[in-house]
């Protein structure tokens, strides 16, 4: 296969694997991020303390991890045909890449929130912020850097199972080395899907990286003394709102 017969096909195969990936990662975050913070706030000690609960949706979130993502594919046709009307495509495999997506960044989001200085809660606590204000003051912003740390884990995640997916018939890059790479023996094409991914999982992991860095630094050079006076200004502005 010449390269210009290549060419097309890698650059579909990229673009499906950035809607696959980009979508599956936007309903990750929208979903992971409330459930990671709720597994802290009703855990013992938190803020909404709540043992059963902390518990049920603890035990809900492993069972959702500990699925392997091919098994997880065929256990949730049903419900991606009724999402999408079809389990073939780049659409149908957005439903299982989310939804093995999901568990898996709230522990990373539980992680991080758990890291947040408890000094930064007491101080909003006792200047009467309540419990949406300490999240959305103090737990959220304070555990950002670690956030984004885990965004990118997840994006580097997702592109390993959206490759998997393609195995099914769901198009992206997964699709074309198994089609072309395996069946057909066009192993040159597969070298070069293989060297496609690597660089893509590198730039996706250096700029998390270094967004995480920066917010790390920026954070540091705060302190915890102007933060505070920050969050009791804030604070007092929500009261009087």
């Amino acid at each position: 296969m010449t390269w210009s017969e290549m060419q097309p096909l890698l650059a579909q195969a990229c673009w499906d694997t950035l809607y696959m990936v980009g979508w599956s990662t936007l309903i990750a975050v929208v979903g992971g991020l409330p459930l990671g913070v709720l597994l802290v706030l009703t855990d013992r000690g938190g803020l909404l303390q709540n043992v059963l609960a902390s518990k049920v949706i603890g035990q809900i979130v492993n069972v959702a991890r500990s699925l392997p993502f091919i098994i997880l594919m065929v256990a949730l046709m049903g419900f991606t045909r009724t999402i999408t009307g079809t389990t073939i495509g780049r659409e149908a495999a957005i439903v299982p890449l989310a939804v093995g997506a999901i568990p898996f960044f709230a522990r990373l989001v539980e992680t991080a929130v758990r890291e947040v200085d408890g000094g930064l809660v007491e101080a909003v606590q006792s200047m009467g912020g309540n419990t949406w204000t300490i999240v959305r003051k103090v737990l959220v912003p304070e555990s950002l850097p670690s956030l984004i740390a885990g965004t990118t884990t997840t994006i580097v995640a997702l592109i390993g199972y959206s490759a998997m997916a393609g195995t099914v018939g769901a198009g992206g890059l997964g699709d074309i080395a198994v089609r072309y790479g395996y069946q057909r023996f066009e192993t040159e094409l597969m070298w070069i899907t293989v060297a496609v991914l690597a660089v893509a999982i590198s730039l996706i992991q250096f700029a998390g990286d270094h967004a995480a860095r920066a917010l790390h630094r920026r954070a540091g050079t705060s302190g915890p003394a102007p933060r505070l006076r920050l969050l009791k200004a804030s604070t007092a502005t929500s009261k009087t709102v």
